[in-house]
């Protein structure tokens, strides 16, 4: 007997496969509403080293079961462990690796360097996709991800399409992009301006967003240290200066998917189910419609559908080349725009609104009256739904509104009970089976259609024994209505064979029990079909336990005093900083890349005993590496022997035009653990250890690191805090030009070669009288942030470093309070010990 319950799926002849939709799922709950909508992944966290610390996230039993929910359904399962790791953290992470390995995840996403590293050594089966924290922007950068072993990027944002079109022709690593969802304002991976506001990190899933806090642009002339003096606003198009739109590159569906990419990301692990449903189901039925060949175009009803669940208003962003990618009047979601308020009874607390289009406010609904200062707005929830007349509406409101007030729509009760339904309505698994009988026992074969793959084939042999009939035997149609009913599992059965001999009877509630057995046996064998095997278990557990006992061993201390380094911009500051007593002068022109000022810049520091080196942006696109890396053979030959970058794609451009070229590596390399040090020492002379380490993880890394390659501190000048795209103002070396947040603290701003924009922390760092446990430590070199400060400013701060640092090789550190009161005088914004003292929240 056979027995078809639906008809079999297909693909339209013809049709193309679109690139991966991947969701975000930042709890159990939206993780079931993006499989239900149509996600073909997914990507969530653990409680431990996500990016995203403040979503529900998954506990280790809830991300088991989250593993094997999604593998059932045919859905890949993709695990962040992107945040940077110090050395004491290391052996928790190859455990936790080990453990998502053994529990079946598809891909880990990492962003730090040496965890990367470890999880190739440990596990080497186990798909790694590297973070946008990674901050790969250059085809070099994914070259060196596909020979680290990484099988997916996820590169900057800021990337055009034509860029990732260039870099997806790295062969053997798939290109993953973001196609909806919020956007930071500084390339991710290096943003620290949480960090150094309050300490809460975004290298550690903490970000606190203080780019969606109030600004003012604040100008100034500068005096002979940099500083301003008289500082006065300017004029601004909003007070929220470093507030994103949100990403859509939904109207342009159609390019996008057509690219070389292999997944389309929507972001959101901090957004409830109903938002994910309704996002992902839209991008869903819009790339099948692509795939299948259909005219394709974008849908109002969709992108109406789209701000509703959440908007800041919508930019298809760098990738497409937008140039709305700011929205500075307010921070927070916009929703639509619903109408214009006419009038208000202060009596009733009603506020009159007329109309704009057809949205009509209803029962449930959340509305915005948005006044001119948007801390002002005012939120209010519809009760009941209001009639129409004559196009207005009446809708209480909690405080008064003016007329002309725009009202927008935030909240859609409508939009929510849909997307409710898409997230309950889960399309059932269909499977084939196949019954047949020995000797009274029936056997079970089922097959489930592979997604991408073979199918996968279950075989069940029942611990039943049906006797011979003695009356009435059971006919077939008395199994197969047995056999087929799955209320309460996730399957359906399509189709079924059954080979029944005939003659034969067991109680019905014994065939239900099989039935179950059954589909648990099959459930358990799709979770092992996506695990390893025992022996691929018990081999990674032993590199697991070899590479924790390597981790504890000990590089060793060098006894040695610190050289100082400075960071300038111009040639008078690499005059001084030499004068001042710096061995190593990291040089940085503002303006466009002129070979005679490096050449300038290296024979004044030949002069003086120095070392020059061209010190890179730390953002190194294709027009920028082009440009530079063809003058490195003669500027080499004209003494300048050392570059510095801020990753590793920049590097290999280095190596590859001038092998002979020293390289020196830049805080935006985030150097958090020895694991890093060790990828990097084959590459580079000496590296910048992160600004975020606090003393005891520092003092860890350099013994573990020893003299391979040597390690340099930030000790003096204000952290790079964000880098961006966003040309917020033009900044040139002669006036000052900073943010001003509403404590009055300013951020001072600079511009690089490409007219990127710098955005510096408020308080300068100063860890003058820190120089006794930094030399403890055995640091290669101390570094001095200069850019922007001027000749004066260089050279006294190397003086004064240099100073301390010979005060404590003669045994005399006494001096270092005095040399604190100088340093003090010439700072910008008072001082701080940083991380280096406080450390950071969690």
């Amino acid at each position: 007997m056979v027995l078809d319950q639906m008809p079999h799926d297909h693909l339209k002849a013809g049709s193309a496969a679109p690139p991966e939709l991947l969701a975000p799922a930042g709890s159990p709950e939206a993780l079931a509403a993006a499989v239900a909508a149509g996600a073909d992944a997914v990507y969530l966290a653990g409680r431990r080293f996500g990016a995203r610390h403040y979503a529900a996230n998954f506990s280790d039993d809830e991300l088991r079961s989250a593993v094997d929910y999604a593998h059932l359904r045919g859905v890949r399962v993709y695990v962040t462990v992107n945040t940077l790791v110090s050395d004491a953290e290391l052996p928790d992470v190859v455990r936790y690796l080990l453990w998502l390995y053994e529990t079946g995840a598809d891909a880990v996403l990492v962003q730090d360097t040496g965890v990367a590293a470890l999880a190739r050594e440990v596990l080497p089966d186990l798909p790694l996709h590297a973070s946008t924290q990674m901050t790969i922007h250059n085809r070099e950068g994914v070259a060196r991800a596909a020979r680290e072993g990484f099988s997916r990027v996820v590169p900057a944002r800021e990337l055009t399409l034509p860029e990732i079109e260039d870099i997806a022709e790295v062969p053997g690593i798939g290109i993953e992009v973001f196609a909806h969802g919020a956007l930071c304002y500084c390339y991710s991976g290096q943003c620290l301006l949480s960090s150094v506001i309050g300490g809460r990190s975004g290298n550690r899933g903490m970000c606190a967003q203080p780019c969606r806090k109030p600004y003012r642009l604040m100008t100034a002339e500068k005096d002979e240290y940099g500083r301003p003096r008289d500082l006065r606003a300017m004029p601004a198009e909003g007070q929220y200066l470093l507030s994103t739109r949100d990403l859509a590159v939904y109207p342009s569906l159609d390019r996008i998917a057509r690219a070389p990419v292999a997944s389309l990301k929507i972001e959101g692990r901090m957004r409830s189910a109903e938002y994910v449903a309704t996002v992902v189901a839209i991008y869903r039925r819009a790339l099948d419609a692509i795939a299948a060949g259909e005219v394709w175009s974008p849908s109002e009803e969709d992108m109406r559908d789209l701000a509703l669940a959440f908007n800041r208003k919508f930019t298809e962003g760098y990738i497409l080349g937008a140039s709305n990618i700011m929205a500075r009047d307010r921070p927070g979601n916009r929703g639509i725009l619903l109408g214009t308020v006419t009038g208000y009874d202060p009596g009733r607390r009603e506020a009159t609104v007329r109309l704009t289009g057809e949205v009509v406010p209803r029962s449930g609904d959340g509305l915005a009256f948005c006044m001119e200062d948007p801390e002002r707005d005012v939120g209010a929830v519809v009760r009941g739904t209001p009639a129409v007349r004559r196009g207005t509406v009446r809708v209480g409101v909690p405080a008064p509104v003016g007329r002309g007030t725009e009202v927008f729509l935030t909240k859609s009760a409508d939009l929510e009970e849909r997307a409710t339904k898409i997230a309950e309505h889960l399309e059932p698994l269909p499977i084939d089976v196949t019954v047949t009988w020995d000797d009274g026992t029936p056997c079970f074969e089922g097959v489930l259609p592979g997604r991408g793959g073979e199918p996968l084939r279950v075989l069940y042999r029942a611990d039943l024994q049906m006797e011979p009939a003695r009356s009435r035997p059971l006919a077939p149609e008395e199994i197969a209505e047995q056999f087929t009913r799955t209320g309460g599992t996730p399957f359906v059965i399509r189709r079924l064979d059954l080979r029944y001999p005939g003659g034969l009877f067991t109680p019905l509630s014994a065939l239900n029990r099989v039935r179950r057995t059954f589909l648990e046996k099959v459930e358990e064998a799709v979770a092992a079909a996506h695990r390893p095997g025992p022996d691929a278990v018990r081999a990674a557990r032993e590199r697991a336990e070899a590479a924790i006992s390597g981790l504890v061993r000990t590089g060793g201390v060098a006894n040695r005093l610190p050289s100082v380094s400075v960071y300038t911009d111009t040639l008078e500051g690499v005059e001084a900083a030499v004068r001042g007593g710096a061995r190593t002068v990291y040089f940085e022109p503002a303006g466009p890349v002129v070979p005679a000022l490096l050449e300038e810049a290296a024979a004044l520091c030949r002069a003086g005993g120095a070392d020059a080196v061209w010190k890179w942006p730390s953002i190194t696109r294709r027009a920028f590496l082009d440009a530079a890396a063809p003058l490195l053979p003669s500027l080499y030959d004209a003494g300048v022997h050392g570059v510095m970058v801020s990753g590793l794609g920049a590097a290999d451009a280095v190596r590859e035009a001038e092998p002979r070229m020293r390289l020196f590596g830049a805080a935006g390399l985030n150097v958090w653990n020895h694991c890093t040090t060790r990828v990097l020492a084959p590459l580079f002379l000496r590296c910048t250890a992160s600004p975020e380490l606090p003393a005891g993880d520092l003092a860890r890394l350099a013994e573990l690191t020893g003299d391979a390659p040597g390690l340099e501190v930030l000790v003096q000048g204000n952290i790079e805090a964000m880098v961006t795209e966003d040309r917020l103002a033009a900044v040139s070396g002669d006036r000052f030009l900073g943010l001003q947040d509403r404590r009055n603290h300013v951020f001072p701003l600079r511009c690089d070669s490409e007219s990127r924009v710098y955005i510096a922390n408020a308080v300068e760092t100063c860890l003058i009288d820190h120089l006794p446990r930094i030399i403890g430590m055995g640091i290669d070199a101390v570094a001095i942030d200069a850019r922007g400060r001027g000749p004066r400013y260089a050279g006294e701060m190397a003086r004064l470093y240099l100073a301390g640092i010979e005060s404590v090789g003669r045994g005399d550190p006494g001096m270092l309070d005095v040399l604190k009161d100088e340093v003090k005088q010439r700072a910008l914004g008072g001082i701080t010990g940083g991380h280096f003292v406080r450390g950071l929240a969690g």
